[in-house]
């Protein structure tokens, strides 16, 4: 394809033309800035208390385990506030696996997609990168949020929880979902800092930690 000549109001500069930016610098650029932000919210949740001692995307009790809470508190004292700090620590663990998945779909963006994003909103990549990724994400996910769920002992802390409640007459039983509930709410966690970072890339000159992310964002 020939020269670069879209306005790029989100860039925040006038043209690719003007900033004599080829098509596929501009491409490599928005790669970059996904690697970026998908490396700085991986390393931001994967580790103690990344998930736990944010309250942006601290991860609670599934909604219908939360009415339940102080009822199985009452007979198991403390049970639900150790199973919410369990199922932080899960998601810590496991948000490393995510990576893998984000690489292969930055890696496979085209000038197209590139192009689609530069037109799109302050969170336009981050919004194709979870389009791309989400459904592939939960589904190979989810065996490693099970996993680190039974590694940091929140599977058996949940059995104890649930058990507790289901076992009293008349109520509706919780049902056994927490895998599903912690990788979505884990994913929703990586996208919040993606976007984050993306926005941080396109506004501040500080963010733009490579020579190319300098020259396009700029």
């Amino acid at each position: 394809m020939g020269g670069c000549i879209l306005t790029l109001g989100p860039l925040g500069v006038s043209s690719c033309e003007k900033a004599g930016l080829s098509e596929a610098e501009v491409a490599a650029a928005l790669r970059e800035a996904l690697r970026v932000g998908t490396d700085s919210s991986v390393s931001r949740l994967h580790k103690t208390d990344g998930y736990f001692g944010d309250a942006l995307v601290k991860i609670f009790l599934p909604p219908e385990a939360q009415g339940a809470a102080t009822v199985v508190d009452a007979i198991i004292p403390g049970l639900s506030d150790q199973l919410i700090l369990k199922i932080n620590r899960s998601a810590e663990a496991a948000a490393i696996k995510a990576k893998p998945i984000f690489v292969d779909a930055i890696t496979t963006m085209t000038i197209e997609d590139a192009f689609g994003i530069l037109r799109g909103a302050q969170n336009a990549a981050t919004t194709y990168l979870r389009n791309k990724t989400y459904t592939q994400l939960e589904t190979t996910f989810q065996p490693d949020i099970q996993q680190s769920l039974e590694s940091v002992g929140a599977q058996q802390l949940w059995q104890q929880f649930t058990s507790a409640y289901n076992s009293l007459p008349l109520v509706n039983p919780i049902p056994d979902n927490l895998a599903v509930f912690t990788t979505r709410k884990a994913l929703d966690g990586l996208f919040v800092y993606i976007e984050k970072q993306e926005q941080k890339i396109r506004t501040d000159a500080s963010a733009r930690v490579t020579d190319l992310l300098r020259k396009v964002f700029g």
